[in-house]
């Protein structure tokens, strides 16, 4: 083997930890240097996160325009050009990843782009994307990988080619009828984009209710709200066959509500879930081990199995979320200083950005019973908000839980503002500010959808008096 480059900091892949770690060594005056395969800043600008609201945003627009005469605006026929779409997005991201080359530069990171694969310890070959390859060697070694849309078994669901998100927030057409594989985060997302674009779209989810880790009642909240705009939603579907090919003419035969049926669409979505990019690049070369399902195995400091080996976000099995990276960069680069933290007991905040969204941080009401947490719960409408009155924007509800000695331990919301909201209920739960204090003492400025915590806190029952 040839005698490999040696840098202090060697990271593969360039997702929100990852990229935030080079930058934070690299100013520090280690000598860095990120493999990244292809998105530069990882999914969240490219693929994922951003854009996927940037198309969200334009598919609100469409839904204001076509229901103006409500507000008092007259419009003539809307439609859709996704080509201008698609390129609206497009233009954020390329400004998105502009920002990040000039943070390369700044900071003094070295960027690789190409494919990295370890052909010993603490060293990766990297086949250059322009051709040529590369042999690195860190002192400390960081895999930030990521993770990608999986696709069920299903007989011919792989040969359909299916769209992924990935390829969902390309299309510069219209689909005649897009059905969804999944009723999660993602699924639900798009599902609404498409059918606000204009698409007929139904979602076919195997489990028993949309996003199967929330409450019932947040679930059949928001299959209520889908299917007000017209999208079908089967669920407990069993999908047995998909024949022809996504973007041409799909048949899907499915199982569901005991009878088995056929489902002719235009285009297919998978949107059932995520497996970490492990396999082929070589961890059993490096001592990395994996865990049942394929996530990197890593301790409570995100320590691997090999020596000053690290690993961050999703192919740590960290929740999937963006901000959970960037939180894993810091727990990283806070132990790396001296300090001693762990990923275990985050209070872990996420958003869905349907229209309207979901927000929830803390416990909810089926966790509780799983862990015999005894709680009480409030609950109001979204409609209660005054601001709502105002804006028209009543759909959905608030929940809070608390516990035996007032404190906050969850906050769910379906409702326009839902995630500002979640802010100020996950600033109190940290801060173990007992409810009262934002039922009586806290001052929501008027008319906010913020406003709606004190009512809502107000509808907390008085604890059990002991027999």
């Amino acid at each position: 083997m040839a005698q490999p480059e040696r840098y202090d900091i060697l990271i593969l892949g360039s997702g929100g930890g990852g990229k935030l770690l080079a930058w934070h060594m690299a100013s520090s005056g280690r000598k860095t240097a990120v493999v990244e395969r292809r998105w530069i800043g990882g999914s969240c600008p490219n693929v994922a996160c951003l854009p996927s609201k940037n198309e969200i945003w334009s598919a609100k627009a469409a839904h204001l325009a076509r229901h103006g005469a409500a507000l008092g605006l007259t419009t003539g026929p809307v439609t859709v050009d996704m080509g201008v779409v698609r390129q609206r997005k497009r233009a954020m991201v390329d400004e998105l990843v502009a920002i990040h080359l000039r943070k390369y530069q700044e900071s003094g990171a070295e960027l690789i782009m190409g494919s990295g694969r370890f052909v010993a310890p603490k060293t990766i070959e990297v086949a250059l994307n322009d051709g040529g390859t590369r042999l690195l060697a860190g002192d400390k070694v960081f895999l930030n990988l990521g993770s990608r849309a999986a696709i069920p078994p299903v007989p011919g669901l792989e040969a359909a080619r299916p769209l992924t998100h990935i390829e969902a927030l390309e299309l510069d057409r219209l689909p005649a009828h897009l059905i969804v594989l999944g009723g999660g985060y993602v699924g639900l997302e798009l599902s609404q984009v498409y059918r606000r674009f204009g698409s007929r779209v139904t979602i076919l989810e195997p489990g028993p209710q949309l996003m199967g880790k929330e409450d019932p009642d947040v679930s059949a909240e928001m299959a209520h709200l889908l299917g007000g705009e017209g999208i079908e939603i089967l669920l407990a579907a069993e999908l047995l066959q998909v024949r022809g090919k996504s973007g041409e003419q799909v048949a899907i035969a499915v199982r569901a509500g005991g009878r088995e049926r056929v489902i002719d669409g235009s285009d297919v979505l998978v949107a059932a879930g995520r497996v970490a990019n492990t396999a082929d690049i070589g961890l059993d070369v490096a001592a990395v081990e994996l865990d049942a399902r394929g996530y990197v195995r890593v301790n409570d400091r995100l320590e691997t199995s090999a020596p000053d080996v690290w690993a961050l976000g999703d192919c740590a099995g960290s929740p999937h979320f963006t901000h959970v990276s960037e939180d894993d960069f810091r727990i990283v680069r806070d132990n790396l200083a001296g300090a001693s933290r762990g990923k275990e007991g985050r209070l872990v905040p996420y958003c869905m950005f349907t229209d309207p969204p979901l927000a929830h941080v803390g416990l909810n009401e089926t966790e509780a019973r799983r862990q015999g947490v005894s709680v009480r719960v409030a609950r109001m409408p979204t409609a209660a908000v005054l601001r709502t009155q105002a804006t028209g924007e009543t759909k959905g509800f608030l929940k809070a839980l608390v516990g035996e000695d007032d404190r906050i331990l969850g906050f769910t919301m379906i409702g326009a503002e839902a995630g500002e909201v979640m802010a100020a209920a996950q600033m109190a739960i940290l801060a173990g500010i007992p409810y009262p204090r934002l039922r009586d003492a806290a001052i929501f400025a008027h008319p906010t959808m913020a406003e709606g915590l004190g009512s809502l806190f107000a509808a907390v029952p008085a604890k059990a008096v002991p027999p």
